[in-house]
């Protein structure tokens, strides 16, 4: 696939596609119904129907029971950490392994044409951006995230919170399944805004964009702080009538999808002519100018 059919690669090597940052059907006035139905199937796959596998396979054959989820004792613990820490191996260390270890379509569709490996900044610890990504990620953002889980699922296993089955509410949990990527969108705009806030961006978010030049071990890379206040949208299913599943479903997404808006790629090539979009053009945007596109694109906010 050659990227010079849809976009364009400056004196320096980067690349820009020629296609403008659209707004999604469902928010365009006045509305279109063939238009977001002919849009729906991009919505869904492939990556919100991933998550949404990803958390009923979670739920279903990987948690442990109801029953042992009432007591806060460290097996289960331990277990939920360990598996969440290995989905973001697996994940971000394939995109990074088939991305930037092999190269493999080398800088086709790479927005940024120079390799992550080339910063050796001081502030990357041991001056490297991909260690310094992996350790935040794995001391700091996967434990908070997992501690977020755990309390939830807790919570649920003691009947503390707003739980409903899907037995008694299936249209609503069906519809509350379509607008989990919306519900993290939202509160990752308005949290987003806040920690670009001058004294907050110098002591907390500045550590996430000392990555100019994102890759994927870059997507956790964040100060303690942040990564509390990022997976803080897990907390707001003990306001919102739900079933765990759902919120494994955005949790699943808080943790992994970052991947997909840190690849450095606007796309990860699989064939000849085809391809997974792997990163948000929004998204990069913002880590080259800092000030703008807050969102992820989906939603309309910036």
């Amino acid at each position: 696939m050659d990227d010079s059919k849809l976009g364009t690669r400056n004196k320096r090597g980067d690349w820009a596609p020629n296609e403008a940052i659209g707004v999604n059907p469902i928010f365009s006035l006045p509305p279109n119904l063939v238009t977001i139905l002919k849009w729906l199937p991009g919505y869904f796959l492939p990556w919100n129907a991933a998550f949404m596998v990803t958390a009923f396979i979670w739920w279903n054959w990987l948690l442990p029971s109801v029953e042992t989820m009432k007591t806060l004792t460290p097996g289960w613990i331990i277990y939920l950490l360990l598996l969440n820490s290995a989905a973001v191996l697996l994940f971000y260390g394939a995109l990074e392994f088939r991305l930037y270890w092999q190269r493999r379509q080398g800088n086709n569709f790479k927005y940024n044409g120079k390799w992550p490996a080339e910063n050796k900044s001081d502030v990357f610890m041991f001056k490297n951006q991909i260690i310094d990504g992996m350790i935040r990620t794995f001391t700091s953002g996967v434990p908070i995230w997992t501690a977020y889980q755990v309390l939830v699922l807790w919570c649920y296993a003691n009947g503390i919170g707003n739980w409903v089955s899907f037995a008694d509410h299936p249209v609503w949990l069906c519809i509350l399944a379509f607008l989990v990527p919306i519900i993290h969108e939202l509160h990752f705009y308005c949290i987003h805004r806040l920690i670009h806030v001058p004294i907050l961006y110098k002591w907390i978010h500045s550590v996430h964009h000392n990555s100019v030049n994102p890759s994927p071990w870059s997507s956790l890379s964040m100060h303690p702080i942040e990564h509390a206040i990022y997976f803080s949208t897990i907390a707001l299913f003990f306001l919102i009538p739900a079933h765990p599943i759902h919120m494994i479903n955005l949790a699943s997404r808080l943790g992994l999808s970052p991947a997909e808006g840190h690849t450095g790629f606007d796309r990860v090539v699989v064939g000849e002519e085809t391809s997974l979009n792997a990163s948000y053009f929004a998204h990069y945007l913002h880590h080259k100018y800092f000030e703008v596109n807050y969102s992820d694109g989906m939603v309309p906010l910036d």
